[in-house]
């Protein structure tokens, strides 16, 4: 069964472009998933699903997440590597104030992952676009909400340098001994 290795950090941190050079070093990864949540929503004419109904929201990113959880073990590779995990959802509700069902507790403890790396907020390459719309202090807000909650679920997410791509993939293949 492959190792779900998950790279975890708030917006805008680099975690796409570290997954999409993983991938081109030949690494199978599953890409973030709620671009393509808050896309079908806007095709909709809902602007912002996760302000507007932050639980529905999270409640699809939830279940696909675990759709991707399950996909892992489809592959015959000793690595697989993740954008974002399901506690994502727990840590982001959490953010906003927003109230959960336990179903989201137990997403948590049911679909594990063995390595959790953190991507730090990093205000040179923090951006806006049409899906990303928080500040960097809202970013940094969330990534302590992040760490708090994957370290409740017993995870010690390691954190991953402030460094170009090649250092960042660089670093994580060598912690992992894949290098």
């Amino acid at each position: 069964m492959p190792k779900r290795i998950l790279l975890i950090g708030g917006p805008s941190t680099g975690k796409t472009t570290l997954l999409n050079h993983l991938e081109q070093l030949g690494y199978p990864c599953l890409e973030e998933i709620s671009r393509q949540v808050i896309s079908q929503a806007q095709k909709e004419g809902i602007d912002q699903l996760f302000l507007e109904k932050p639980l529905l929201f999270s409640e699809l990113l939830r279940d696909a997440r675990i759709e991707q959880h399950k996909d892992v073990d489809t592959y015959i590779t000793d690595t697989v590597f993740i954008d974002r995990g399901i506690p994502d959802t727990v840590a982001y509700m959490d953010f906003i104030g927003q109230e959960y069902p336990e179903a989201f507790v137990q997403a948590c403890k049911t679909y594990t992952y063995d390595i959790v790396f953190i991507l730090p907020t990093w205000e040179k390459i923090h951006k806006v676009d049409q899906e990303r719309y928080e500040t960097f202090e809202q970013a940094q807000k969330i990534e302590k909400h992040l760490v708090q909650t994957y370290q409740n679920y017993g995870y010690n997410p390691i954190v991953v340098p402030m460094s170009p791509v090649e250092d960042r993939a660089a670093f994580i293949l060598k912690t992992l001994a894949l290098e």
